[in-house]
């Protein structure tokens, strides 16, 4: 699969099967997140691998929208570090994205659960608590997100998307 056709394919998957995600596969995604372009080349976002059933179910709770990682495969948190670097929320932001492409790739179902709330500090302060809790995640780093990833119960349709002229436009916005 090329990455235009992992774009194309990819879907929110929150419904995932039992069957175990091989180790192989979580290293080649998480390496997609490695890899990721960050500002000024800075690594000012770090990957932590959760795999054990009890703490994926911990997880879950962090937020009343990521009960489905609790039968996700793994979830990968995300943080970000801003005295590295003030593009730590764009830059594991992008290694997210990077991963769910992988996943796609790996013919895996991935899902992103928002752990930072750029716009309620006291929802993220409690969103990001419960994860740094249970990871043992330093007070100096932020958490973005959650990747939730395993093989799909089952594959949703597309979604349909707002047109793409309404989105795209070239040389100048145009209403």
């Amino acid at each position: 699969m090329n990455v235009h056709e992992a774009v194309e394919q990819r879907r929110e998957i929150t419904s995932f099967s039992q069957q175990e995600v091989e180790n192989e596969k979580i290293e080649r995604i998480v390496r997609a997140g490695y890899l990721a372009p960050t500002g000024n080349n800075l690594a000012s976002r770090e990957l932590i691998v959760i795999t054990e059933r009890e703490q994926l179910r911990s997880l879950s709770e962090a937020t009343p929208f990521m009960k489905w990682l609790a039968d996700a495969g793994a979830g990968i948190i995300v943080t970000g570090r801003p005295s590295v670097s003030k593009y730590w929320l764009q830059d594991s932001s992008i290694a997210c994205g990077f991963m769910w492409l992988a996943a796609t790739e790996e013919n895996l179902g991935a899902a992103f659960g928002a752990i930072y709330h750029s716009e309620d500090a006291q929802e993220s302060e409690k969103r990001e608590s419960h994860v740094r809790k249970l990871a043992s995640i330093p007070d100096d780093r932020r958490i973005t997100a959650v990747i939730g990833i395993g093989y799909p119960s089952n594959q949703p349709k597309p979604k349909k998307h707002v047109a793409f002229d309404e989105i795209v436009y070239f040389g100048k916005f145009n209403e």
